[in-house]
């Protein structure tokens, strides 16, 4: 019977225990299910516009920052593009931080499980960056800086946005801290011209040049710090052999100079003028220019935030790398431009074709060394990073410089990037400025350099 009994009671317990759990069971159900933080990758469907506003700013400013000559401009391009990517990397669908490939730089981490205003975030990222690499501009220029800061900031305050606030702050801290420790590059635009280099004197070795026989611009920029870039790849390919000898290949590409520009087709001089992007407070600098370049197909494609700040974090990189390659090999050789040869070997009257209205100067030359081009390394690094972006066929008219008074600013139509780096190149030529081997050199390292920055591990495993 007492068995029995103890039977029944459990029975009747596990029925119980059974018949409640059931029942939480179906209120549970009832009840609407917890909020479950999941990452947000709203930046893949957010619009450009913040990260547009912000670079176009740039092109203003670096029209006029005193300093900022091509490298010393691609440098901040870098810096303040990682900074951007970095700040928009955890609420993209796609791409990835890259901070761990560069020794020294420790980025912030966004908070697991809570949510981001990424537009906000970047809006911070891009203020304290531009009044980092801008200190010295003009109270205008300044105003500027405050005046996009406040208009961008339009939003109503919440919990939300003071976290994205303080996330875009506190990456583009990190991102600036890394890069003044980079003592050779950081605040350069001090320091262009410097009095103590002298430059070696010697046959067809570089000294100032007529007209205004200008001090070498950015002799130490190949001491700055690169990202992708290693020491044998900042040395150009040995140039070729000094000869005046009739029969030289030097006087031949020195004679394709000569008779190129006497007299220039008016397509030639378009050309010509429609690269040079040379004067100071006349354009943005040449590095800039492809910045513009790539505003073009961001705004044509309507790209989305994400992918827009990884535009211009890879052009960025490779445009600042580019020229500390370049520059480094400028006074590793220190060939003469052609203007010293070709008025020692072929016409003492010689000048070249590019003009400098802002001085009032005709037949100037940039004052750094011949070898390679400049213009030609950045063509070519902004065309190998843009074509694995956009595409090899990408079709393009370029509107920079439309509606300009100063020079034919009309646009010019191209199929490729490749297209317009190689038009870039060949400009140099045609106003005299350079040898075709500064420019085939500076092709070949700009390709090269780009190709390792598209290596860079930017996008999420599939």
């Amino acid at each position: 019977m007492l068995t029995y009994i103890k039977a029944f009671f459990s029975h009747r317990l596990t029925r119980s225990f059974w018949a409640v759990n059931g029942l939480w069971l179906l209120l549970n159900a009832c009840q609407p299910p917890k909020e479950q933080v999941k990452p947000a990758f709203t930046a893949s469907a957010l619009d450009a516009a913040v990260g547009l506003n912000w670079m176009d700013l740039f092109l203003d400013i670096d029209r006029y920052a005193p300093g900022y000559r091509p490298p010393v401009a691609a440098r901040a391009l870098a810096y303040i593009g990682l900074a951007a990517y970095e700040t928009i990397a955890p609420g993209s669908a796609t791409y990835q931080s890259v901070a761990n490939q560069f020794t020294g730089l420790v980025i912030p981490r966004a908070e697991p499980g809570k949510t981001y205003r990424w537009e906000v975030a970047l809006n911070e990222a891009y203020y304290v960056m531009m009044k980092g690499f801008f200190p010295h501009v003009n109270d205008a220029y300044k105003t500027k800086i405050e005046s996009l800061y406040t208009r961008l900031s339009a939003t109503a305050e919440s919990e939300e946005v003071s976290r994205s606030r303080a996330y875009g702050q506190a990456v583009a801290n990190a991102v600036l801290a890394y890069s003044r420790t980079d003592k050779a590059g950081d605040e350069a635009y001090l320091r262009n011209q410097p009095t103590d280099y002298t430059p070696p004197v010697g046959q067809g070795k570089w000294q100032p040049t007529a007209p205004d026989y200008s001090r070498a611009l950015l002799p130490y920029w190949g001491r700055v710090r690169t990202f992708v870039t290693n020491e044998a790849e900042k040395v150009a390919r040995p140039p070729l052999d000094y000869s005046t000898n009739f029969n030289s290949t030097l006087f031949a590409q020195s004679l394709e100079i000569y008779t190129s520009t006497k007299p220039l087709t008016k397509n030639e001089q378009w050309i010509g003028e429609f690269w040079s992007d040379d004067i100071y407070q006349l354009t943005f600098e040449p590095a800039a220019r492809w910045l513009a370049i790539a505003q073009q197909v961001i705004r044509q494609e309507k790209v989305p935030l994400d992918k827009a700040v990884y535009t211009y974090a890879k052009l960025g990189i490779g445009l600042s790398d580019v020229g500390v390659a370049c520059w480094n090999s400028k006074y590793i050789y220190n060939i003469e431009r052609p203007i010293a040869y070709i008025r020692r070997a072929i016409d003492p009257t010689w000048r070249t074709r590019l003009n400098n209205p802002v001085l009032v100067l005709e037949g100037v030359t940039p004052p750094f060394p011949a070898y390679p081009s400049g213009h030609s390394c950045f063509g070519a690094v902004a065309a190998e990073v843009l074509t694995d972006v956009y595409g090899i066929a990408y079709a393009l008219t370029d509107r920079c410089h439309e509606g300009r008074t100063e020079f034919n600013g009309a646009p010019r139509s191209f199929s490729s990037f490749y297209e317009m780096a190689q038009e870039n190149a060949w400009s140099r030529v045609l106003l005299g400025v350079h040898y075709r081997m500064d420019c085939e050199e500076g092709l070949r390292m700009g390709y090269a350099i780009g190709r390792k920055v598209n290596n860079l591990p930017w996008k999420k495993p599939l």
